[in-house]
């Protein structure tokens, strides 16, 4: 079947100025037809589901929508943080729903996937952190599908890394899971910014906790780490390349690196729009520093073509 030629939109961000200039005609989504659109959200929506594509507003949902894939967000709707770039609400959450790993397992089967991105909203108060959601769902998904992929995209589990890395690796004893193998568990975790821009952009996290969270990943021998920084918000070039170096320092393997979009006036404003040669820049860099997948440019997510 011939792919839909690709059409674009100009991607609406409330801050229209940074720096004095308007945002690029270079940063735009892709509006396709509607191929598989309709089933994804069907799906989602049908079994309950939250996606982090709705709840931060990502700019290319219509894309990955089209393609039949999404990012389902465990735990709720409601962090327990505020983080100035992050469109996801704040608030006191819902308990936990013990039926969300069948749900999503569900989802996936209608959908016919063979690899899943699992994120998640921050939940302080819960004493794992809700790492036991991330290890049910893991379990149900690979019940289901032997074959699956799965990427985690977690938070730093505060108070509790160490016994929420216990959690998920008591659940994947039985499961096939190998470097040696096509079938992967990668485990990510955002870095999102610079050490100086953390008290702004990163409330209640900690750029030295965050970068403990990913070197005991690592020490995982099943898995693949992978992080993101989301770039425009006032960071310098060598500071980039500082985290950049810490991340590899600490054994990450896989780097995404994207553009910064205010999502509501509510948020951080935009201060750069980087150019496409800036991020070429930054993905060469990566590169020469051994991570072993890059994505770099103005529309990268973090989980952005993540099965890749």
């Amino acid at each position: 079947m011939q792919t839909p030629a690709k059409r674009f939109i100009p991607v609406f961000d409330h801050s229209s100025q940074a720096n004095g200039s308007r945002m690029p005609t270079y940063i735009r989504q892709a509006l396709t037809e509607k191929t598989n659109y309709s089933s994804t959200a069907s799906s989602v929506h049908n079994n309950k589901l939250v996606t982090v594509c709705e709840e931060a507003h990502c700019p290319n949902r219509n894309e990955c929508w089209n393609r039949g894939t999404a990012t389902f967000m465990l735990l709720g709707d409601t962090c327990t943080r505020a983080c100035g770039f992050c469109a996801v609400k704040t608030g006191r959450p819902d308990s936990v729903d013990s039926t969300e790993p069948q749900r999503i397992a569900q989802a996936v089967a209608e959908m016919d996937l063979d690899f899943v991105v699992l994120t998640s909203v921050n939940r302080d108060e819960l004493e794992d952190g809700g790492a036991h959601i991330f290890a049910e769902t893991m379990q149900a998904l690979r019940t289901d599908n032997a074959a699956i992929g799965v990427e985690f995209l977690t938070p730093d589990f505060r108070e509790c890394q160490e016994q929420a890395i216990d959690i998920v690796q008591k659940a994947m004893s039985d499961l096939p899971f190998s470097r040696d193998d096509n079938i992967k568990l990668i485990w990510g975790h955002n870095i999102e910014t610079v050490p100086s821009l953390y008290k702004v952009v990163r409330k209640g996290s900690q750029y030295e906790r965050s970068l403990k969270m990913l070197s005991l990943i690592s020490d995982m021998q099943q898995v693949e780490t992978k992080s993101s920084i989301i770039l425009g918000l006032g960071e310098t070039k060598q500071e980039v390349v500082e985290v950049m170096q810490d991340l590899r320092e600490n054994h990450v393997d896989r780097i995404a690196l994207g553009q910064y979009l205010r999502p509501t006036k509510y948020h951080l404003p935009v201060k750069e729009y980087l150019s496409l040669e800036l991020f070429s820049e930054y993905e060469n860099i990566a590169k020469d520093l051994g991570f072993t997948w890059v994505k770099s440019g103005p529309m990268v997510r973090s989980s952005y073509h993540a099965e890749d």
